[in-house]
């Protein structure tokens, strides 16, 4: 996939959507902000797509929306109430569906309230399963920061009293 037109653009899109979502979503706690998030992004990576190299695109794109996300946090600096539910996930009828939707819900909720870098670390590297080379590149920051980060993300979310009860209540 070589960044050359709109066709590309557009493939890039369709193929990588929902995954962006979801590290969107991740990220802001909510899922309508998520895609709003996702389109911001997007609408800039258009405009510079004719310069990005093959190679450079993925990781141009996270790196847009990490950066995105903190411009988002900056201007609004108001406290927001996240929703924990993803909407199109209500509507399953599946069995275990409420079972998984409360997980999330604790999870969204311990997420929220990691500081933006952990969250972003914690996010890329263990929910959108990228190495640690990776995500540094994407924060443009050390290996070792990104460790840090990871270690303190994790070692807040295992103490997180709405996580602990839920894995403890689980056991």
């Amino acid at each position: 996939m070589t960044p050359d037109g709109p066709e590309d653009f557009d493939e890039f899109v369709a193929v990588y959507w929902p995954r962006l979502v979801r590290v969107a979503h991740m990220l802001t706690g909510d899922f309508h902000e998520a895609e709003d998030l996702v389109q911001v992004t997007l609408v800039k990576v258009y405009a510079q797509w004719r310069r990005l190299s093959h190679v450079d695109i993925q990781v141009y794109v996270r790196q847009a929306l990490i950066n995105n996300n903190r411009s988002r946090l900056r201007k609004k600096r108001v406290a927001q109430l996240l929703s924990p539910f993803i909407p199109e996930a209500l509507h399953r009828s599946h069995h275990g569906d409420a079972e998984a939707l409360e997980h999330r819900a604790v999870l969204v909720q311990a997420m929220s309230a990691l500081p933006a870098r952990q969250r972003a670390v914690v996010i890329l590297r263990y929910w959108d399963d990228m190495s640690e080379q990776d995500v540094a590149e994407i924060l443009n920051c050390s290996v070792g920061s990104v460790k840090t980060h990871a270690h303190r993300g994790l070692r807040a979310l295992r103490a997180h009293p709405e996580l602990a009860t839920y894995t403890s209540a689980r056991s």
